[in-house]
């Protein structure tokens, strides 16, 4: 039994205020069929919508089962709809892009019953649309889609059947094939209230309450009609909300997820320009990461062929104050100062010194000018130069001042092309030259290439060949990286007493430290990563605006979808969730499509500007785990304002 007692509405349109119900008490019985008549702006929807939990009253009490529903929450109410009540609307409200038997389903879906699909089946056979089941509703008759409303309000079995001018849109043939089926569903107990304006409309009800400015002003009953009709189903509200409590019933995720893929599929052009912008933010990313994950392994191949743990003494002029000393205030470097320093084997494990200068190589018929490094035996290892093919020059070799040369690919290339160099000689600067050796390939270095080049003894460079007396420079290397301070304090301490320096004056050397130049070049590496990344995140983000965009759009599109999923027992959350899915769907599809672009890009750019770039997985999944992330959190907002909208307010949306 409903038992309605001095119920107040009041609704505020603008800066006026509108009070729909005034006082309203009215007592509805199980089995009846009440029409609920009035002029435009009587309070009858209004009344009806209380009726059918889709509005609360102001004031005034609502006992069901002689409980007051006026205290329950959102959800407990939306658990009535679904369970209790059906509705029949003036405007249909079907969804448009599903078939007339999904329609149906529409209930089960929210009550936790979608395995009981084959009730929405049952149902569109009740109404006559058997043949018609598999069709859409733009492609039936208005009297047809008011079958598939009926046929949706029936498929819970509820205890009350709700229409709200269920005729008005209908012709004459369709308008007394609906009744006929509203009162065949009385005759069969359920109960039934409706709301017309049509006199010969409400002459098939039972009982017919008329309605003006708010209030009730006659209650009259046919001659005939019981005050009391019993109701095939009887009614447990106590057991159904505390089945609702214990287990509450949510759409599932595959409902949603079908829901989304209707929704984006249905706009194509509007979905494809959303998935346009998390495409370019995503392509981007990997790009940007590949090109800068490229750029730092390129950068540590190369600073690991100049060797590790090295210290490089040089000399050079002191500069005071940022002015340079006399000219020649350089230290020179000998090769009695390199084994002096390779005798500070506390700290260091390895010394070479070197002498440099350039060449003119022949061999044949081919010449090629070339650079040519005098070095001792422990350069190979210090400096990852030991050859690929053939030897490196040993100590006896450096004292008897061999004419010995190791090449690199590049003068191999040059002067010998595909064949084999070892044993073969090649005059440089008109002296011959035995080559024992092939260097590493190690590629260029900014302007520098690192292949071209030829390496001999330092004793027959400096002797024989360039006519040199002191050393250019001296390599040391430490023991270990811990050490590097304590050998550079050591080395410096040395030349200062070998070559009579005062320790008040500023060293005319430089040592330059190699962990100093890699942790520069690592840290520039980093930064140019992080500001390529952060670009691509800016697409990203302006992508997720993108999305946000167009689902607050689409709330605004589908106000009366969300007001009819409402209607029929869908809770907050599910509304929630349905349009998150679809924000997610949509930003993950661009994901995809966006890692396959971004992994496209990065090969081109290595292909025709010939950068250096690596692909990494973990650019991958940040990529995916960020659109993910820009997919939910851009898409939260609009999904709650669809989650907040009232249903009746939805409902009467234009």
């Amino acid at each position: 039994m409903i038992v309605l007692k001095n119920i107040n509405k009041t609704y505020q349109m603008g800066n006026v205020k509108v009070q729909a119900l005034r006082n309203v008490s009215v007592t509805i019985n199980p089995g009846e069929f009440v029409a609920i008549m009035g002029p435009s702006g009587s309070g009858k929807s209004t009344l009806l919508h209380v009726i059918g939990f889709l509005d609360r009253p102001d004031s005034g009490s609502y006992l069901l089962d002689k409980k007051d529903i006026t205290e329950l929450t959102d959800d407990e109410l939306a658990i009535l709809r679904n369970r209790l009540a059906g509705f029949v609307f003036q405007q249909f409200h079907l969804l448009p892009r599903i078939s007339a038997v999904e329609n149906a389903q529409l209930p089960l879906i929210y009550a936790g019953k979608r395995h009981l699909k084959e009730q929405a089946h049952e149902k569109i056979r009740d109404v006559g649309l058997t043949q018609r089941e598999s069709h859409r509703p733009n492609e039936m008759s208005g009297g047809e889609q008011q079958r598939v409303a009926i046929a949706r309000s029936l498929v819970n079995e509820p205890f009350i059947i709700l229409a709200d001018e269920p005729t008005g849109n209908l012709d004459t043939k369709s308008e007394e094939e609906i009744i006929g089926l509203l009162k065949d569903l009385n005759k069969q107990g359920k109960t039934i209230v409706m709301v017309t304006h049509e006199q010969e409309i409400a002459a098939h009800a039972k009982r017919i309450i008329r309605m003006r400015d708010g209030e009730i002003i006659a209650d009259e009953r046919k001659k005939g009609a019981t005050k009391k009709t019993v109701a095939k189903q009887p009614l447990h509200l106590n057991t159904i909300l505390t089945e609702a409590r214990q287990s509450p019933a949510r759409a599932a995720f595959i409902d949603h997820f079908r829901q989304a893929i209707h929704s984006i599929v249905s706009h194509k052009m509007r979905s494809f320009l959303s998935m346009v912008g998390i495409l370019i933010g995503i392509a981007s990313v990997i790009a940007m990461l590949a090109l800068g994950q490229g750029a730092k392994e390129s950068i540590s191949k190369q600073l690991a062929s100049l060797g590790s743990n090295l210290l490089m003494l040089r000399p050079g002029s002191s500069h005071i104050h940022g002015v340079a000393l006399e000219a020649g205030a350089v230290t020179r470097f000998t090769l009695q100062d390199a084994d002096a320093i390779a005798k500070l084997t506390d700290t260091l494990s390895r010394v070479s010194p070197s002498v440099s200068g350039r060449g003119q190589l022949v061999h044949g018929n081919k010449n090629w000018n070339s650079q040519v490094l005098g070095t001792g035996i422990n350069y190979a290892p210090m400096h990852a130069s030991v050859p690929t093919i053939g030897r490196f020059f040993n100590e006896e070799e450096v004292r008897r001042r061999d004419k010995i040369a190791v090449l690199g690919t590049t003068v191999v290339r040059e002067l010998f092309d595909d064949a084999n160099p070892i044993g073969a000689t090649v005059k440089i600067n008109r002296i011959n030259f035995k080559v024992i050796g092939v260097l590493p390939e190690k590629g260029s270095s900014g302007w520098r290439d690192q292949d071209d080049l030829v390496i001999i003894p330092i004793t027959t460079a400096m002797y024989r060949l360039l006519g040199k007396q002191y050393v250019d420079s001296i390599d040391a290397e430490v023991r270990d990286p811990l050490l590097t301070d304590e050998a550079q304090e050591d080395i410096s301490a040395l030349i200062r007493k070998r070559h009579r320096q005062d320790n008040e004056k500023e060293d005319t050397f430089t040592i330059r430290n190699m962990a100093d130049i890699q942790e520069a070049f690592q840290s520039t590496t980093r930064t140019m990563t992080w500001l390529l990344g952060s670009i691509a995140a800016i697409s990203l983000l302006v992508g997720g605006i993108g999305i946000m965009n167009i689902m607050l759009v689409s709330v605004s599109e589908r106000t009366k979808e969300i007001g009819l999923r409402k209607a029929i027992g869908a809770k907050k959350k599910d509304i929630l969730a349905q349009f998150l899915i679809e924000a997610a769907l949509m930003t993950m599809s661009g994901g995809i499509v966006g890692i396959l672009g971004g992994i496209g890009a990065a090969l081109l750019l290595a292909l025709l500007a010939g950068w250096a770039t690596k692909i990494s997985a973990f650019s991958i999944i940040l990529a995916t785990s960020f659109s993910l992330i820009v997919g939910i959190g851009f898409g939260l907002w609009p999904a709650r304002q669809a989650a907040r909208l009232n249903p009746i307010e939805a409902l009467r949306y234009e």
